[in-house]
Formats: structure tokens, sequence, C-alpha cells
């Protein structure tokens, strides 16, 4: 199953560094997190890039067992 990373401020919302999802596309591993997970959650997908195995990849793309999803908030610094 697919491997779900949450970075920063998707972590501390998931409550959890990471979880398996069986799903076949970003788009259906994020819809279980989202249910998971709950709306602060869903607010913070909606603004996050995600990443497959290190690269910037769209909703529509697929995904195997062995494939790691990269959830990456905006980040601000000063």
């Amino acid at each position: 199953m697919p491997r779900l990373v949450f970075l920063g401020p998707a972590r501390e919302a998931a409550g959890t560094r990471h979880d398996v999802i069986d799903a076949d596309t970003v788009a259906a591993v994020l819809d279980e997190a989202k249910v998971r997970y709950g709306r602060a959650f869903e607010e913070i997908v909606a603004v996050s890039q995600i990443w497959v195995n290190g690269e910037v990849v769209s909703f529509d793309t697929p995904v195997g067992p062995y494939d790691e999803i990269a959830v990456l908030p905006p980040v601000s610094g000063g």
C-alpha cells in the first residue's frame, strides 16, 4: 500500500507522521486521508504540494504499493 507522509502542519492536523492507505491514485489516497483526519487536515491539503517519491505530482497520478506520498504544506520564514 502507498505510504503517506505528513510534514509540518499536516502532521499536526493528522496527529501522526505517516499512514498507509490502499488506493490507486494520489486523489484517492488523499480523499481517504481527509475522511480519517478531518477538516483541519483537508484545509492543509488544499494549500499543500503533493510529492510522490520526491517529485511534485498531480492528483490524478497513479500510485503503487511501494510509493511514498508526501504532503508538503507551505512554509513561511523570517
